[in-house]
């Protein structure tokens, strides 16, 4: 199965991959970690790192692995990209997309982290904010971290992929 975490920076999409991914032994490929790899040898990215993490994502589907994919996913085509993913593998993907609904709460998880990735920079308050990231019209599990913490949205994970 692929399961594609979606949503804005600093709503706790990293948080939620990291303990789903323990909780059902599934592979985590996060999109910060592909793309600060990718600075880290002197390359601009763009959409490489997408590229990279649907690679990934689809080599460890056919082994049999389920991957959970961490990523902003902001728009209809890097939607599209991962369900095409998880139908050349021949899964079922599960669309999450993880909100804050608490604005200052949103800005406040923002504004207070700090990096664990080695030279990556974390966006401001105000680049997620001019981000463009498109509303969904597609089917998906909605998750409000403002109303629900991490181990309940494990869990209501787990409850949408049976």
């Amino acid at each position: 199965m692929l399961i594609v975490l979606s949503g804005q920076s600093g709503v706790g999409k990293t948080a939620i991959a990291r303990a789903l991914a323990v909780a059902i032994a599934a592979v985590h490929v996060r999109i910060d970690t592909i793309e600060q790899a990718l600075r880290n040898t002197g390359l601009t990215v763009e959409a490489e790192g997408y590229c990279v993490a649907y690679a990934v994502a689809e080599d460890n589907l056919r082994l049999g692995r389920t991957v959970i994919a961490d990523s902003v996913n902001p728009w209809l085509l890097t939607r599209d990209a991962w369900r095409a993913v998880g139908k050349r593998a021949g899964v079922r993907t599960v669309d999450v997309e993880i909100v804050c609904s608490d604005r200052a709460e949103h800005r406040r998880r923002v504004e207070s982290r700090a990096s664990d990735i080695a030279g990556h920079r974390v966006p401001t308050w105000r680049e997620v904010l001019e981000r463009d990231y498109h509303p969904w019209h597609s089917e998906r599990l909605v998750i409000d971290t403002a109303h629900v913490d991490v181990s309940e949205s494990v869990r209501q994970i787990v409850t949408a992929s049976v």
